[in-house]
């Protein structure tokens, strides 16, 4: 009698001790899958957060018509413009001085301050624009990060539109140091808005066939929108504007807390040869208390697009 009391006791206490034992497995076991699930769900995330970035793989495109680049550039003006480029990888020019060396040199100014800046740079600019008059003549400019770019030939001016245009494009054949296809850059700095731009901006469709590549950047200051009927034919090929809806001129002061002005910058781009990254424009002046120092570095905001090779 006593062993089967002794027996039902040793039963129930090892019953208890197996319940006690579960019921903890049961209160431990969620925390434990929460936990794991937090630890998986976070490596994605970073992944996903470096391949956003892609910095080694991306380049990053930027242009700006700077306003009579020249002697009226001092010191503490072109480092500040080096300062506004330094991230980029390859910049394009507008506006540089053409009637006498001093725009020429602004350009290597500019070089040597982003050669300060960490990075190894090198530069082309163009010979003088064959303009109806010597008023409306202008240099281009490349400037390019050589750990990043390489230009494979000399840059040059468009012959074939140096009659249709007030200022012919000029044009560098790049590759990225890490990539084998070339890419065409169509440096450009149209007409005034009412001289009519369109009428040499619409011998842009050609440059597909002529230059044998869709693998084309067409970049600077149009003087006309990314909404105008003209680039419809571009678009139509697989081009898109870098920017939409982006003021990128600035006035001449600031009025009711506006100091942006018209949308005529932008880089055009063939969706069908590159992916996408990151663009806008850069807004250097930032408050209406900068609107008259900002206006001595240019009336032109920098337009910037980052993109990857397919």
């Amino acid at each position: 009698m006593i062993q089967n009391k002794f027996k039902l006791i040793v039963g129930v206490l090892v019953v208890l001790l197996f319940s006690c034992t579960s019921g903890h497995k049961k209160n431990f076991s969620p925390q434990k899958e929460e936990l794991a699930e937090n630890v998986i769900f976070s490596k994605p995330l970073q992944a996903r957060s470096k391949k956003k970035i892609r910095s080694s793989n991306s380049l990053k495109i930027v242009t700006w018509n700077i306003q009579d680049l020249g002697k009226t550039k001092n010191a503490e003006e072109i480092i500040e413009i080096a300062k506004i480029l330094r991230n980029y990888d390859l910049i394009a020019i507008q506006e540089v001085v053409a009637k006498d060396p001093a725009g020429a040199q602004a350009v290597a100014r500019i070089a040597d301050e982003l050669n300060r800046m960490g990075s190894k740079w090198d530069y082309q600019f163009s010979n003088p624009t064959k303009s109806p008059s010597v008023y409306m003549s202008e240099r281009y400019a490349f400037l390019w990060k050589t750990s990043k770019v390489s230009l494979l030939k000399k840059a040059y001016l468009d012959k074939d539109l140096e009659d249709k245009c007030f200022r012919e494009p000029f044009i560098g054949k790049f590759k990225l140091k890490k990539g084998t296809k070339p890419f065409y850059v169509v440096n450009f700095h149209s007409r005034k808005h009412n001289d009519h731009p369109e009428e040499e901006i619409k011998f842009f469709n050609d440059y597909p066939e002529r230059l044998n590549t869709n693998n084309i950047f067409i970049v600077g200051d149009f003087n006309l929108n990314e909404r105008h009927k003209v680039w419809s034919d571009l678009y139509e090929l697989g081009f898109k504007s870098a920017v939409k809806n982006k003021k990128t001129t600035l006035k001449t002061a600031c009025k009711n807390g506006v100091y942006l002005n018209h949308s005529i910058d932008n880089i055009y781009y063939n969706s069908l040869e590159v992916k996408f990254v990151n663009s806008d424009h850069l807004d250097f002046v930032k408050t209406c208390g900068n609107i008259k120092n900002a206006r001595m570095l240019s009336d032109h905001l920098p337009v910037f697009l980052e993109f990857t090779m397919y």
